[in-house]
């Protein structure tokens, strides 16, 4: 089947270019020097969309000079996100109530490709691209997003790189330093060129930190260090520079002392940036590759054909303490207290050892055709994981120091590969009708996902499988949505939507999650303000929970996938935003509102969540969001305030209680004095008044939000 849709794919790619050369006979010049590939495009194009979607421009991701995707994230409404590590370099996002746990709900792209390390065989992403060098961020939910996939349910995440020089002749440059607290430091500097259609673009974005957290002994460093480095190298040509390629390379590795290991209720409320001693070796380490190649060609009145081939590596090792022998967070906070000769044996500290890939083809034509506008795109992927992964076990001496007492073979704890190939083609046609616009699309997926496992013993895996799992899918995913514009300040929206994603390697019934999803709304231009009101409604006849460490799961069962049926999901989402301005200044006011309602439908029993009865919500989705937003831009100087609003949830359905999780109030501040046109400095305090909250309690443990962190900084543009 597989080589069938190859070849049909490539068919399919050719005759568009053949009928795209001969429609371009006499095409016209375009504006669009070097094409970049998004999901809106731009704040004005947000109208037409019959969804919710937010654009997050450049100058609005300089106000808070945020390198967390949470912090970013906190102003849109729908949008859920679980911290973790407190500098959001392993984010947990949802939308629409799917759920946070390692994004393994909605569809992560940077520039228009999946970005998940495995997208369909492993969806719970370690991997999250650098906040920091972003140029804007594109946020989709409802109809509109299915044409994106795999996962169509939540919505769809596009964050856009630095992009290369438009203008003839032009260049562009970027230097920006800060330091902060608890070590915090960032280096960011970017140089791009154009001349004779050919430009070019190199970006290096280096940060970390000590680390807000604790140890007892030996080094303090809870923290972490991450650096990426982009390269864009773009050229048009042809007629009217119809053509246009792009490549683009980049790289970044990250070592990261964090771990999983949180702390009892007790010792949090004692000292809630404490960490316990049996963590002191635990550390990530990442490498992550990037290659892609894009190819536009715009031609006749408003015709474009788009192709991209990409391929991504990613390694990662998180050495991180995995099993405790007989003991519990309890033993260890008492024996920290009153440490004995004995010590504490049994620590298993396990080598989460995985390389991932990913790669593919993608290509859409876009078809202007009087009142119709037509998508038609194509889409062959494969991914896969390896796990190769082994345990090592400690002692924790009197000291608090810890000994190696016995050294795993490499294989012998995790020893499999999961691998996906899908295979996509989607249409989506928007008809104009006066003040209406219709758009229905149609998603056909065909994918086949496999596990093969090896022995724990056989780590040259030559004595052949011990298990071979292989799961074959084929799903069309329908939508169906429409804008309709009633005057000049209101236009109002409609969808309807199946959500769709497909059954992990780990699913033991194979049982695909699927939903129905139902929005409707306005947007609102009226008076200086802006804004959108929307409704949603989700139907799951099964959802998915992914068996992961970040939510808690035992070794053995990490990579399984659970059926957790039926489920409801229901709420709004509010936005509203108004500039006010004086002679002297300028100030913007921005409020955004999330409610919603969850419930199981059904009782069963979860690792991940305990035992859940019908009507139980589901963890960490709290019920209401608020995030206000104030600033103050006069001449020479700007000051932003932004506090957000996150109420109780809990974390699963045992005794534990209902409400777990905290709601919580945190402000952030940011203020910069612009020197001249080239120049500015600034300040940012994240977590003003220093408010103590439980981020998550996934593992057993607590976790708690990043403190009151405060950096300067220094920005030469020229």
């Amino acid at each position: 089947m597989t080589s069938k849709f190859l070849v049909s794919t490539l068919a399919t790619a050719i005759a568009l270019s053949f009928s795209a050369t001969a429609i371009a006979q006499g095409s016209s010049n375009q504006d669009q020097r070097f094409e970049q590939i998004t999901v809106i495009g731009s704040q004005q194009a947000i109208n037409d969309i019959p969804g919710s979607a937010t654009f997050i421009t450049d100058e609005e991701l300089q106000k808070f000079e945020y390198t967390d995707i949470s912090r970013v994230l906190a102003s849109v409404p729908g949008v859920y996100v679980q911290e973790e590590d407190g500098y959001g370099l392993r984010p947990n996002i949802g939308m629409r109530g799917t759920g946070t746990g390692r994004n393994d709900k909605i569809s992560v792209m940077e520039d228009g490709v999946l970005v998940a390390p495995a997208p369909y065989s492993a969806p719970s992403a370690y991997y999250f691209p650098t906040m920091g060098r972003m140029e804007s961020i594109e946020v989709l939910k409802g109809a509109a997003s299915v044409k994106y996939g795999p996962r169509t349910t939540g919505g769809v995440l596009n964050l856009l790189s630095r992009s290369l020089p438009t203008e003839a002749n032009s260049s562009k440059a970027m230097v920006d330093a800060a330091l902060g607290g608890d070590g915090y430091y960032k280096g960011h500097a970017y140089f791009g060129k154009e001349k004779n259609n050919t430009a070019g673009l190199i970006e290096v974005f280096t940060y970390g930190a000590d680390g807000f957290k604790e140890l007892p002994v030996g080094s303090d460093n809870t923290g972490f260090e991450k650096t990426d480095v982009l390269l864009k190298f773009g050229h048009t040509f042809g007629k009217n520079d119809a053509h246009s390629l792009e490549l683009k390379v980049k790289y970044s590795d990250e070592t990261s002392d964090e771990t999983y290991m949180g702390l009892t209720e007790e010792d949090y409320k004692s000292n809630p940036n404490r960490r316990y001693a049996a963590s002191q070796n635990d550390e990530m380490n990442t490498r992550h590759n990037a290659y892609q190649l894009n190819y536009a060609y715009q031609f006749g009145e408003g015709y474009e054909l788009l192709a991209t081939a990409y391929l991504n590596d990613f390694h990662r090792n998180w050495y991180k303490a995995s099993s405790v022998g007989t003991s519990t967070l309890e033993q260890y906070s008492e024996f920290e207290a009153n440490p004995t000769s004995e010590g504490i044996e049994g620590i298993g500290v396990k080598a989460n050892n995985r390389d991932y890939q990913a790669k593919g083809i993608q290509s859409e034509l876009h078809i202007p055709a009087g009142d119709h506008y037509v998508t038609v795109g194509v889409r062959y992927h494969e991914d896969e994981m390896d796990r190769f992964q082994w345990q090592d076990t400690y002692t924790l001496n009197q000291d608090l120091s810890m000994t190696l007492t016995s050294q795993g073979i490499p294989g012998s704890d995790s020893n499999r590969v999961d691998s996906a190939d899908a295979r996509t083609l989607f249409v989506q046609d928007e008809w104009t009708i006066d003040a209406l616009v219709v758009s229905a699309g149609l998603r056909y997926e065909d994918i086949t996902i496999t596990r093969e496992e090896w022995s724990k013993s056989d780590p040259t895996r030559s004595n052949g499988l011990t298990k071979n799992i292989s799961n074959d899918t084929e799903i069309l995913v329908p939508s169906l949505g429409a804008t309709y514009t009633l005057n000049e300040n209101v236009t109002l929206l409609a969808g309807i939507q199946k959500g769709y994603a497909p059954a992990a390697p780990g699913n033991a019934d194979q049982d695909e999650e699927e939903s129905v999803n139902l929005e409707f709304g306005s947007r609102f231009n009226a008076a200086g303000f802006t804004g959108e009101v929307i409704a949603f409604f989700s139907d799951y006849d099964n959802m998915h929970g992914n068996c992961t460490a970040a939510v808690g799961c035992s070794d053995d069962n990490i990579g399984d996938q659970y059926n957790y049926g039926e489920v409801e999901v229901s709420g709004f989402e509010f936005s509203a935003a108004r500039t006010f301005a004086t002679d002297a200044a300028m100030f913007p006011v921005k409020l955004t509102y999330t409610y919603t309602d969850s419930e199981f439908q059904n009782d069963f029993d979860s690792e991940i969540w305990g035992s859940v009865e019908k009507g139980d919500a589901m963890p960490y989705v709290p019920e209401n969001q608020v995030a206000l937003s104030l600033g103050a831009e006069f001449s020479a100087f700007v000051i932003n305030s932004q506090v957000r609003y996150v109420s109780s949830a809990h974390a699963d359905l045992t005794d534990s209680g209902l409400d777990a999780i905290d709601s919580r109030v945190v402000w952030d501040l940011a203020a910069k004095y612009l020197i001249d046109e080239k120049q500015k400095v600034y300040l940012t305090v994240d977590n003003l008044f220093d408010k103590t909250y439980i981020a998550n309690r996934a593992n057993g443990g607590i976790q708690p939000g990043k403190p009151r962190t405060v950096q300067v900084g220094y920005t030469y543009s020229f």
